[in-house]
């Protein structure tokens, strides 16, 4: 067209393909009181607490190391991630963007849950002597033979312990869009909400979560331990 080679542009005939939107299924706070019941003291304990808490990403949980949580300080920072392609573990010292990596406040009931996670860690250090997977040393989410707990590990048997349980169908990472649309039931702001999920822009959060009520919020930590209102004790009863 620019060489006036051809008077009109075939591609101005083309009809774009709609874009569905997509609306992300939740849990309530009730539910993941349920969920977090029937994890425990399984592989997928820790993993589903973090996400239910933090909505961290399954790249986020799985790569999640133990210099990345200051027990002093109590803070957890996302600095690491692993993923998975055609049955290869991807293993990157960075997040999806920028705004991915972020320290978050490490809450009390998730800080007990890990300090008991290490002291077992370390038994089974000493169980499984030269057995013991030396390769995953570092990382959190590790089974009892120091193997990595693989991200397609944890979207099946997700999947398969809610059927088992008969609990209502989502997929992981709606645990991310459970943990988002508490906090925004409950007071938190979407600039709030941007920075604790780690959204690269507003938009993103916007879009997901517009239909939700919110309403400003000092401290987004203790509105997601209020709302589920549980503690380690009673979750272990």
């Amino acid at each position: 067209m620019k060489t006036d080679i051809i008077l009109s542009n075939p591609a101005d005939k083309v009809d774009l393909p709609k874009i569905e939107e997509y609306k992300p299924k939740f849990y309530t706070s009730d539910e993941v009181k349920t969920l977090l019941n029937e994890v425990l003291g399984t592989k997928l304990e820790i993993p589903v607490m973090i996400d239910c808490f933090y909505g961290f990403r399954r790249s986020e949980v799985i790569g999640l190391k133990w210099s990345a949580v200051d027990f002093e300080k109590e803070t957890i920072t996302i600095n690491h991630t692993i993923t998975q392609s055609n049955g290869k573990l991807i293993i990157r010292d960075k997040t999806k963007t920028k705004s991915s990596k972020r320290t978050l406040p490490l809450e009390p009931i998730v800080k007990s849950f890990l300090i008991e996670l290490k002291e077992k860690q370390e038994k089974n250090k000493q169980l499984c002597g030269n057995s013991y997977n030396q390769d995953y040393l570092e990382y959190i989410c590790v089974d009892d033979g120091g193997n990595i707990i693989r991200p397609d590990y944890v979207t099946e048997t997700f999947l398969k312990l809610l059927k088992k349980k008969k609990l209502k169908i989502i997929r992981f990472h709606d645990l991310r869009h459970t943990c988002a649309s508490i906090l925004l039931k409950n007071g938190a702001n979407m600039k709030e909400i941007q920075a604790w999920l780690g959204h690269s822009n507003y938009n993103t959060t916007a879009n997901l979560y517009a239909h939700l009520d919110t309403s400003s919020v000092n401290d987004v930590g203790k509105v997601i331990t209020n709302v589920f209102g549980i503690k380690k004790e009673a979750v272990t009863a």
